[in-house]
């Protein structure tokens, strides 16, 4: 789809002039306004009548509320580019975004970032529902404000959010599971390293743990036995080596590690070669880290989500909501996408591509980790 901003980069002005051209509001030159409407008669550039009308007469603003990220938990990164890279596509119908944030491993902040972002009263809202139980208390003061909201990445049932875009959980563990059994043979075990100190908080975690769980089960339970490790500070990685190569000492029948987070590749890093040699892991999402850890064959499975793919489509659904009236469908499933070492490199296309063209949209600094 042609945008304002991809025409005004070929005409070589601003977005402005290329909307008043459209809108034909004057204040352009001659010369500048046949160039414009070149472009666009070359494009088949058609206005949507409606979108249009209503952007001369109010303007929207969408609400985010995701975590935070910084260089070592970078999953968060991923869909907040995805939410400006829509904005490049909305806000010429008059759609803001205000970005909000919260520390995913402290509830307060959760509430804390909630009450600023509700202070500003926006016409809808994205939020990443992380805290269960804090969650209900902000979906409460929402439905009572009339403001519509949907969540991103973590699907919780039996609020009132308009709509879900994320993956299935309980379907990507349940496809971890299948993997680790193809992958080991009957008698080995393997082990699912938590990274979280409460689980129970954490719903995407939680329902991958089950999803896997319940595929080794459905195996008969015979073929692989699985084993839990708690990793609680995983910043602490001489800690974090110490206990696990201590843990698959003392059960040598390990030969997988499945990481239900995006973290994978702090596991990875605190294994020696000799362990590396014995064990298969089995992580999410396609970060930075994981993916260097891949290329070194530390890693031989991740499963994506398209978590870039998931913050654009968001904003695009709720504009759409805001513009058109179009209601999103209630729940929007991402792909459960296997990843390994020799299909790397076709993932992710739509992010790269983003960050080359803007360099200093993604960098670290307002959210991460899964």
């Amino acid at each position: 789809m042609l945008t304002i901003k991809d025409i005004a980069k070929q005409a070589n002005v601003s977005e402005g002039t290329v909307d008043r051209v459209i809108h034909n509001r004057g204040g352009v030159s001659k010369k500048t306004e046949e160039k414009i409407l070149k472009i666009l008669q070359d494009n088949n550039f058609k206005l949507n009548p409606i979108a249009s009308a209503l952007a001369l007469r109010k303007k929207y603003v969408i609400a985010t509320l995701i975590p935070k990220f910084d260089r070592e938990n970078v999953f968060w990164e991923s869909p907040y580019m995805g939410i400006m890279k829509a904005l490049t596509e909305v806000e010429s119908y008059g759609i803001q975004i205000q970005n909000h944030s919260f520390d995913q491993f402290d509830a307060a902040t959760y509430l804390s970032g909630f009450d600023q972002l509700f202070q500003a009263r926006p016409d809808v809202v994205i939020i990443v529902p992380m805290f269960i139980n804090e969650t209900k208390k902000i979906a409460k003061r929402l439905d009572g404000a009339g403001i519509p909201y949907m969540f991103l990445n973590i699907d919780l049932e039996g609020l009132g959010n308009i709509s879900f875009i994320g993956q299935d959980s309980y379907k990507g563990g349940y496809v971890a599971g299948k993997l680790m059994c193809l992958s080991l043979k009957e008698g080995d075990e393997c082990v699912t390293v938590q990274t979280r100190s409460n689980i129970s908080n954490y719903h995407a975690i939680y329902k991958r743990m089950e999803g896997f769980n319940d595929y080794l089960e459905s195996t008969g339970g015979n073929k692989i036995r699985n084993l839990d490790l708690k990793v609680d500070n995983l910043n602490d990685q001489e800690t974090v080596k110490a206990n696990l190569e201590a843990f698959l000492e003392n059960n040598g029948n390990i030969r997988g590690i499945y990481v239900p987070s995006s973290r994978s590749s702090v596991i990875a890093d605190c294994l020696d070669r000799a362990f590396h040699k014995k064990v298969k892991i089995i992580g999410f999402d396609t970060t930075p880290q994981n993916v260097s850890c891949m290329e070194m064959d530390q890693i031989q499975f991740l499963i994506s989500q398209k978590s870039f793919n998931q913050g654009y489509e968001a904003v695009r659904m709720m504009s759409d909501y805001l513009i058109q009236k179009k209601t999103p469908l209630k729940r929007n499933y991402s792909p459960i996408q296997i990843i390994i070492k020799e299909n790397l490199a076709f993932n992710n296309r739509n992010k790269m591509s983003y960050q080359r063209e803007n360099p200093k949209n993604g960098k670290v600094g307002v959210g991460d980790r899964s």
